[in-house]
């Protein structure tokens, strides 16, 4: 009990102390009503904010410092090492920049503050938000908490393929530096898989996946994979099983570790040959990119998916914070590491690539030298062709391209037949490489190439593996919390119970098909319907509950009024620029064949293959599943089939809720109760009840301010309870704890 508290006033001071049911209830000390909003008959215009208890049980960050880790952790992920170079690569170099860096403007910042705003003054995870700010909005909640759990599924997949080649690097030589050779008696050959592809596209595909041709052949469980996946679930599990208590302390290093093998990666990176090339190449901006509508759509989606708006973890994160904090602050530094992060990657990437790339072309330049020196020795091509300085035993690419220019002008018209290649510098700079592709097949190839290459094999992988569990952790969290506010069950249990259930249902992407279906989830169970969730929560916020008054929530919370620039942009442009978000989106899938990339054994390349039937229904399943909450809640709340989701709330949360008061007659009921006689000024609430409205607004005499059965623009402050309850019993007698 509170050492505040009247109960305990009562046992150490002789002094007459006034109490009221309802400061007995809430055990809480009265406050200057004659300065508060809810004054009656007070000084109209004077008011005092009260904030929701911060002592109701609800964990904390130990330190900003956590918080912080914990959300760039969280927004700072894989895509930023192998989606984001590839969008810069693919979409103009520098040019994309531009674009992005509007749009994290126009969207990211102020969706981000947003969500952290939401989440720190109402204290809940995504269902108990905004069954709190629209209850008929409430499968906003649920949508996101599905979306977290099809992302994680495949999500941790990622991280236990990362696992694998993390064990495998402590070899030297590295075991895909190299072709593995088949020996057929005293014969020893290569395997002609892997002379066909590359050694690090053999391991990839063989070695690791041993992958099947077509989704269709699942192929049975790969127990390699199977083993890896296990590790994978049993290293989040014991990060997320304590909630922030464990999942904080570990987001010290995985968050941080990252940077630190970023940078030494960047500084290796550029001692390689051909590594300004390579970042020379990022840098050149194509400015003709900018006009591609295409460019816009995709710099919007990787501002979407880079800060993790809609999956509930942001918002689960921000909720154990204190009521005060500044997350304005928060959110632009955050968006601000995560911007800086993607061009940090982007820059390895680009070295590490320039470096492969200048490999390659050297390679290119003396097979084909060698393929020249055969047409001379046999008399199909002249030595008049070759010029006179040039020296085949160090054949250099300038040297290259002169005779490849002359042979192709005097060959004209027999050229083909030579079979001969450019070798262009730019040719294998241009080759977009981005997701698994990037990280287990490019980044592979060429740290075989690296001194001491097993160090810095060990080093990368490590460095996914804790990007990932960043993400992951976020993503677990965006699940527990939601559930764990709304229903009372243990957390140990239920974070073990869903990390072996997703498990269980994880054996699907490790299949020796398996990898077909983590690249059928990242395609269709996230894009559009966090899309979807994201319009309905900015409209929720900006134009169901009001744009005015969340500005004025702010500053009652932060102590200052948010620049006019949010207003606008929550009022207007995100939402606009969310609709051409999803209507491009929309467009994208059913302009694109819906399929994947095969590998086909044979071929010992990938084949793009459609979908069969059953797997397009699956795809589509992913989609619907994922946003049907969101018409289910909202049919059921309106017609009045479902509760509004308060009487599953905690006491505390409960106890933080405005009744709802209509009319007079209901207030004098209300003043009844809460006042020992009729006529006098009731009670202030106590601290755990929230600030009901703008200055100058009286909640008891708007009609508008409450609605039981609407989305009743419910602030943080002014939320609703069901119909006014029943008289309370009077308290049973006080007990002194001496006696």
């Amino acid at each position: 009990m509170r050492k505040n508290s009247k109960v305990t006033q009562r046992e150490h001071t002789s002094e007459h102390v006034t109490e009221s049911v309802a400061d007995l209830l809430a055990h809480e000390a009265p406050l200057d009503y004659k300065n508060s909003s809810l004054n009656v008959g007070g000084v109209p215009g004077k008011k005092i904010v009260l904030e929701p208890p911060e002592n109701d049980g609800r964990p904390a960050w130990n330190s900003k410092l956590q918080y912080i880790l914990a959300q760039v952790g969280f927004s700072v992920g894989l895509g930023n090492v192998w989606r984001f170079p590839y969008l810069c690569q693919k979409n103009g170099g520098g040019a994309y920049l531009v674009p992005y860096f509007i749009l994290l403007i126009l969207i990211g910042v102020p969706l981000f503050f947003l969500e952290l705003a939401v989440g720190q003054k109402i204290r809940r995870g995504s269902i108990g938000v905004w069954n709190y700010v629209c209850p008929q909005l409430g499968g906003i909640g649920v949508s996101s908490l599905m979306v977290c759990g099809f992302v994680g599924l495949y999500y941790n997949v990622i991280i236990g393929w990362s696992i694998f080649y993390f064990f495998q690097s402590f070899q030297y030589p590295l075991p895909w530096a190299e072709c593995p050779i088949r020996r057929n008696g005293s014969l020893a050959i290569v395997e002609p898989e892997c002379e066909k592809s590359s050694a690090t596209t053999y391991f990839w595909y063989r070695q690791t996946l041993n992958t099947t041709s077509t989704i269709a052949d699942s192929g049975g469980l790969n127990v390699k994979m199977t083993l890896s996946l296990l590790v994978a679930w049993i290293i989040v599990c014991l990060a997320v099983i304590r909630g922030i208590a464990s999942s904080g302390k570990v987001m010290y290093f995985s968050s941080l570790f990252p940077y630190v093998v970023l940078f030494c990666f960047l500084v290796r990176g550029l001692l390689l040959k051909g590594a300004v090339d390579g970042i020379a190449h990022m840098f050149t901006p194509k400015l003709e990119k900018m006009l591609e509508p295409q460019v816009w759509r995709e710099a919007a989606t990787q501002v979407f998916f880079a800060l993790g708006l809609g999956f509930g973890g942001v918002i689960a994160f921000s909720s154990y914070n204190k009521i005060d904090n500044n997350c304005h602050f928060d959110a632009v530094l955050v968006s601000f590491i995560n911007f800086v992060t993607s061009i940090l990657a982007t820059l390895v990437v680009f070295a590490v690539l320039g470096f492969k790339a200048n490999l390659m072309n050297e390679k290119c330049v003396m097979e084909n030298g060698e393929k020249i020196l055969g047409y001379l020795n046999s008399n199909v091509l002249s030595h008049d062709l070759i010029p006179p300085h040039v020296n085949f035993s160090q054949l250099s690419t300038v040297d290259y391209a002169e005779i490849y220019a002359v042979i192709k002008t005097v060959k004209e018209g027999s050229f083909a037949e030579l079979s001969l290649d450019p070798c262009v510098l730019e040719d294998e700079l241009n080759k977009s490489v981005q997701g698994t592709g990037l990280a287990f097949i490019a980044f592979t190839e060429a740290m075989t190439h690296f001194p001491a290459s097993p160090f810095w094999s060990v080093m990368f992988f490590f460095m996914l593996i804790n990007l990932g569990l960043g993400s992951m952790i976020g993503t677990m969290t965006g699940i527990t919390t939601p559930v764990l506010d709304t229903y009372k069950v243990q957390k140990e249990l239920f974070t073990v119970c869903c990390c072996i259930i997703a498990f269980f249902c994880g054996l699907l992407f490790v299949q020796r098909s398996g990898n077909y279906f983590v690249t059928m989830f990242d395609d269709y169970s996230a894009g559009l319907p966090l899309t979807v969730v994201v319009i309905l929560e900015n409209v929720s916020v900006a134009w169901i509950y009001g744009t005015k008054r969340f500005m004025q929530d702010l500053e009652d919370m932060l102590g200052f009024r948010p620049h006019a620039f949010y207003f606008y942009m929550w009022k207007y442009v995100s939402p606009c620029c969310l609709i051409v978000l999803i209507t491009a989106t929309v467009i994208e899938m059913a302009i694109s064949p819906p399929g994947y990339n095969a590998w086909v054994e044979e071929l010992a390349q990938e084949r793009f293959q459609s979908y069969p039937p059953w797997a397009l229904a699956m795809c589509f399943s992913l989609i619907v599943v994922a946003m049907l909450p969101l018409p289910v809640v909202f049919i059921a709340r309106y017609f009045n089939l479902m509760s509004d989701g308060s009487n599953k709330l905690s006491v505390s949360y409960r106890k933080s809720m405005m009744k709802d008061i209509s009319n007079l007659e209901e207030v004098d009921e209300a003043r009844s109760i809460l006042c020992k006689n009729p006529g006098e000024t009731p009670s202030p609430k106590p601290p755990s009840q929230a600030y009901l409205g703008p200055p100058g607004t009286n909640p008891l005499e708007n009609p508008n301010s409450l609605s039981p059965n609407s989305c009743y623009g419910t602030s943080y402050q002014n939320a609703i309870s069901p119909p006014p309850p029943p008289p309370l019993s009077p308290p049973p007698p006080l007990k002194s704890t001496h006696g």
